[in-house]
């Protein structure tokens, strides 16, 4: 699915909470703190995804970035030369 898609099923959810949420409501009434609270919470939820989709119209996708090829061929001898094998040992001797 693509964000888009995501989105929009968020946004029916959410519509489908904000019914339930009206429903109880008129079964118990505005007053209740509780009730007050699941209101708040479904009213930051939509202003939430109305941010995320805003955000998302804004943005481009994300370009991949180039594959980088290494080659099969051994490296050049000639770059180790000046190092030890860190964990090793020092060249030419055995390790413990």
């Amino acid at each position: 699915m693509s964000v888009h898609d995501d989105l929009m099923s968020v946004q029916r959810c959410l519509d489908d909470l904000n019914r339930s949420v009206s429903r109880l409501e008129q079964q118990l009434g505005s007053g209740g703190l509780d009730i007050r609270r699941v209101r708040t919470d479904c009213d930051h939820l939509r202003e939430s995804v109305a941010m995320l989709r805003a955000a998302a119209n804004t943005t481009t996708p994300q370009k991949r970035p180039d594959l980088v090829t290494i080659p099969d061929t051994p490296y050049d001898d000639s770059l180790w030369i000046d190092t030890d094998d860190e964990g090793l040992g020092a060249r030419d001797r055995r390790a413990p």
